[in-house]
């Protein structure tokens, strides 16, 4: 239960994706998450990394082992999210 409510944080998973594409500075990740505010990337950040899922290495954040493990065991959630969105999405538009 740990896990999920970690994870149902906002911002979280999209920072986990994004460090999985590749490593990145504090800046450089505010920007590819849409310019989040710094205190919710900041507190995310410290989080994420309490938890052993990231870590700071020279100038930028990476993903661990763990983390990266993560990453991998939700890619079935991935593959099934976008079946959902196919299977209910309206004709001619998307939903939302």
């Amino acid at each position: 239960m740990a896990a999920l409510d970690l994870l149902g944080r906002r911002w979280t998973l999209r920072i986990l994706w994004e460090l999985s594409q590749a490593p990145a500075g504090f800046r450089d990740l505010q920007r590819r998450c849409e310019r989040m505010s710094s205190s919710v990337l900041s507190t995310r950040i410290a989080e994420l990394t309490e938890a052993g899922l990231l870590a700071p290495h020279d100038d930028a954040y990476r993903l661990t082992p763990l983390g990266a493990d993560l990453v991998t065991a939700l890619g079935p959630l991935t593959a099934w999210s976008h079946r959902w969105a196919a299977e209910t999405e309206p004709p001619g538009g998307r939903l939302g």
